[in-house]
């Protein structure tokens, strides 16, 4: 009888348990993932996958299959203010990236685009990529506790359909079951911050709205009216789903004055206020409400037990933050457990996962609750919620006179503050770790030349995602420099004078290692992108994890095999706490 049943034992078919799941199966390790429903989301709660997370899909192989059942970064556009769909515009934003003085920036980030695509068609994605590989995926099973001990980790579920109990043996268990994580209280994970702090009511809603937005193409519009929301926000809000044809409204709701009226002839004045439209005939899909959290975890695992994902990071969904965070969670607990257990690396590499990621849990649970009390500035100079009268605040903004000057000169930087929000691409881009798997051991880490939270900045140094640059391969396609690394192995990638560095790794002869150099026809730097980026000599080296992200800088030119070998039989020692060719 085997001693495991599976290597990784994942709770929960969100996008952190199956992007685990997915890169797992992808690494040759054998993982069986959970979940209590019968099915995945029925709701598409999460919807906007920003670069980085499409960079980690493009990484896994299914870049292209994400992007077919999404809606493209251009039907993203501007994020609208306006009294009704049918009514007067107050001010558009460029969001998204899609602005002409931001989108130049987000083209060079990244070889991938934005896209808008519902979690229920995410993971459906992700579900059917990681059964394919081999992922063990099952429904309608109660995860109910689990044991570890020195050895691994013993699980009990039950099976909702049979109600038979059982036990899995598995090295390590990960939770990816949400906000409510039991497996989080389970382990005693520490928690800062405020859990319900505020709520928010969404209404799921079908109508052909196309005559209303498709020429002027967006994802969120947002209402300014006398009832259209309470709260931090204080407006109404319409969601697209599905262009132009189904939507989420959304507003926040006061809790002290009970459940919020679903009643249908409530919604539909709602709805048909929010549109502009007292004709209009929506379906009602389906009503919830949910909590605005301000938490999260001071470290992300106990032992052999993980846990990612809104488990440990809870907040709003301003800003699309909270699935991408979760996928690359999963994309970077991944490959250190694949390594662990195909024996590359010891133990003490699973220590980084806390170490890198509880500091980005922490700045996106920030960022999310900051971006919804950055409405206060717009409120303020529209009169929402003050108890002043909104229309006459609207009716200045046509104001030729020094109210009418005063009032729209406020509301530009008011506006402008939204970048925050809806144009963050250094929140999305700029993460950079320190631990013992990413070495910061020369300059430190780049100085900040532009905001941080706004402006995407690359750096070759270690703990920082490796620069995407255009290459040009042997046939004369291009590829990113993102793509001649990562795909589950640890790259040492240098430039045609670093040949004692390939020589390096053919020596160590590991399998988990393998030498790119660029310059070579494969990779060849035909732009000279890649040398105006690497901030590195050409015989100088970077060693660059499975995650995309850089392990060890090492600036100056090395000639001799015998020095790059000793220098990286010594870093991979470090990296992966596990001496190089060691049992």
């Amino acid at each position: 009888m085997a001693e495991f049943d599976t290597d990784v034992f994942v709770v929960g078919m969100g996008p952190t348990g199956l992007t685990a799941a997915l890169a797992l199966a992808t690494y040759g390790i054998d993982v069986q993932v959970i979940t209590r429903y019968d099915g995945l989301s029925n709701s598409p709660r999460a919807h906007i996958t920003n670069q980085r997370a499409m960079e980690v899909f493009r990484d896994l192989g299914i870049e292209g299959d994400v992007l077919e059942e999404g809606s493209g970064w251009s039907l993203m556009g501007d994020t609208l203010f306006t009294t009704s769909l049918a009514g007067r515009e107050i001010a558009r934003l460029r969001t998204w990236g899609t602005g002409d003085d931001e989108h130049g920036r987000y083209v060079v980030a990244s070889p991938c685009g934005m896209l808008d695509i519902p979690q229920p068609k995410l993971e459906a994605v992700l579900l059917r990529n990681a059964a394919k590989r081999g992922a063990d995926t099952r429904f309608n099973t109660d995860y109910l506790s689990h044991e570890q001990d020195a050895g691994g980790v013993t699980v009990r579920v039950r099976n909702r359909v049979t109600g038979v109990e059982s036990d899995v043996r598995a090295r390590y268990l990960v939770g990816a079951d949400g906000a409510r994580s039991q497996i989080a209280d389970e382990i005693g994970l520490p928690f800062r911050g405020e859990m319900g702090r505020a709520t928010t009511a969404y209404v799921r809603f079908r109508a052909d709205l196309s005559a209303y937005v498709a020429h002027r193409p967006s994802i969120l519009y947002w209402i300014v009216s006398p009832t259209s929301g309470f709260g931090e926000i204080g407006m109404g809000l319409l969601r697209t789903v599905h262009p132009w044809d189904e939507w989420i409204t959304g507003w926040g709701v006061d809790p002290s004055q009970g459940e919020p009226d679903f009643s249908t002839a409530s919604l539909v004045a709602r709805i048909r206020t929010l549109v502009g439209d007292p004709d209009l005939e929506p379906e009602i899909i389906d009503t919830s409400t949910w909590q605005v959290n301000d938490a999260f975890a001071e470290i992300y695992h106990a032992g052999r037990v993980f846990v990612g994902g809104d488990a440990v990071h809870r907040h709003p969904p301003s800003g699309g933050l909270g699935s991408n965070t979760s996928v690359q969670d999963a994309f970077n607990l991944a490959w250190k457990l694949a390594f662990v257990i195909q024996g590359w690396a010891g133990s003490g590499l699973l220590e980084s996962y806390s170490a890198e990621r509880v500091p980005v849990g922490e700045q996106v649970v920030s960022r999310a609750n900051r971006s919804r009390l950055e409405f206060a500035a717009l409120k303020d100079v529209l009169g929402v919620g003050s108890g002043s009268d909104v229309a006459a605040v609207l009716k200045t903004l046509d104001d030729s006179g020094p109210e009418g000057a005063a009032t729209r000169d406020a509301l530009t930087p008011a506006l402008h503050l939204k970048n925050y929000e809806f144009n963050a691409h250094g929140v999305e881009m700029n993460q950079r770790y320190e631990s013992n798997a990413a070495f910061v051991t020369d300059d430190g880490h780049a100085k900040w030349t532009e905001d941080p939270e706004l402006v995407a900045q690359p750096s070759t140094g270690a703990g920082a995602k490796l620069p995407h640059a255009w290459l040009v391969g042997a046939d004369g396609t291009r590829l990113s420099t993102l793509d001649v690394v990562g795909r589950g192995g640890l790259s040492l990638l240098t430039g045609l004078s670093g040949v004692a560095w390939s020589d390096a790794v053919g020596r160590l002869g590991v399998p988990y290692l393998r030498a790119t150099v660029v310059g070579e026809a494969q990779h060849a730097d035909l732009y000279r992108s890649w040398h105006g980026l690497r901030d590195i000599h050409e015989a100088g080296a970077l060693l660059v994890r499975p995650d995309g992200y850089i392990a060890w800088r090492h600036r100056e030119s090395v000639w001799d095999t015998d020095e790059a070998e000793r220098l990286l039989r010594d870093v991979l020692g470090r990296v992966l706490s596990h001496e190089v060719g060691a049992p």
